[in-house]
């Protein structure tokens, strides 16, 4: 790690240079996954096996605010963000490009801060930093590749292949990052005190990569589970592993069709600080779990004998429903119809 800058450093104009030896400092150059690093024209993977690839933009004012994200909050959940569709495809984590456009109000201990944060995720998944693109740009523009290895020799998972009578599964809470953006939208920073789970959900999401490589391998000798990332909400990320919106259609055409699910989903399978914040608004705890948004937990299917194996080696696993024949979402016995779906960009 290179130590912070002193307040001369910070305060020089930055450079493609400066900014490039900052971020060495918390990137090595080699990994084993690369035969050539970043300082080329391009870096150059070693791939014994198929790649799952990934992209995501992270933009100011649209995914993140500062005046509630620290740096180090920023450079953590935009990497974050990126691996957790690593696990939703049962893949380990490789590595990854960063493009970053630049403001003029970055100074160099901001990046330093930021480089932290994201070499704190990189760490923890022993992921390369294997190069990417620096601009000038009038607000903070994060756009980042990934990349990860299947669990096993060609194996990896998809959101299609539900059957009627799968069981639906969750790892990872639900709606609690939606508790915390609404309290750091309202208190900012202080929010932190009183809701401390709820705002480490939304500015520290935690991928969910080692439960989707169990699931890649528990499907390898049988039928694999469907798997997808949940970051958009129940409501609008189910439609969408049942086939319903059609995405699916070229891949499973005969089995992406009249899929429906019924959700079990008492209160007691849900966070306590969501609980108390549904009491203080009045709303619909459960109905606030689905909505969702941002949970970065991972929404899937499996064959009804394959969850008490899941459910023992997988912790934060459990059932929270079945998939049906019968088209249509319903939530302990009432349908969803009026409820509205989750997150959408182009939604006003």
């Amino acid at each position: 790690m290179v130590a912070p800058p002193s307040s001369g450093d910070a305060a020089a104009p930055l450079s493609e240079d400066r900014i490039l030896a900052c971020l060495a400092g918390y990137f090595p150059q080699t990994h084993p996954s690369l035969l050539l690093g970043r300082g080329d024209d391009c870096a150059v993977l070693k791939a014994g096996r198929p790649l799952c690839v990934s992209s995501d933009l992270f933009l100011e004012d649209i995914h993140f605010r500062r005046s509630y994200f620290s740096p180090e909050d920023t450079g953590y959940k935009a990497l974050a963000v990126n691996v957790s569709d690593l696990a939703g495809c049962g893949a380990r984590p490789l590595g990854f490009t960063l493009c970053l456009g630049l403001p003029s109000w970055v100074d160099m201990e901001w990046l330093n801060r930021f480089f932290s944060g994201m070499a704190e995720v990189a760490g923890q998944h022993r992921m390369a930093l294997a190069g990417g693109d620096l601009s000038r740009s009038k607000s903070l523009h994060i756009s980042i590749t990934v990349w990860g290895e299947t669990a096993d020799p060609g194996h990896f998972l998809v959101r299609g292949g539900s059957m009627p009578g799968d069981v639906l599964f969750v790892v990872g809470p639900l709606g609690l990052a939606r508790v915390g953006l609404a309290q750091l939208e309202a208190q900012g920073r202080q929010a932190l005190d009183a809701w401390p789970a709820a705002c480490a959900a939304h500015l520290r999401p935690a991928p969910q990569v080692d439960a989707g490589l169990m699931l890649a391998r528990a499907g390898y000798n049988a039928r694999p589970p469907a798997l997808m990332d949940l970051s958009d909400g129940i409501m609008r990320d189910l439609p969408r592993l049942l086939g319903l919106t059609g995405e699916l259609s070229a891949v499973c055409p005969e089995k992406c069709t009249g899929l429906g699910a019924e959700i079990v989903l008492p209160q007691g399978r849900l966070h306590p600080e969501l609980l108390r914040y549904a009491a203080a608004t009045g709303k619909n705890p459960v109905h606030e779990a689905l909505l969702g948004g941002e949970d970065y937990a991972l929404l899937g299917t499996c064959a009804p004998d394959m969850l008490p194996p899941l459910h023992s080696a997988i912790p934060g696993l459990y059932s929270i429903g079945v998939v049906t024949s019968g088209g249509g979402i319903e939530c302990n016995n009432a349908p969803l119809d009026s409820l509205g779906g989750g997150f959408d960009h182009f939604e006003a």
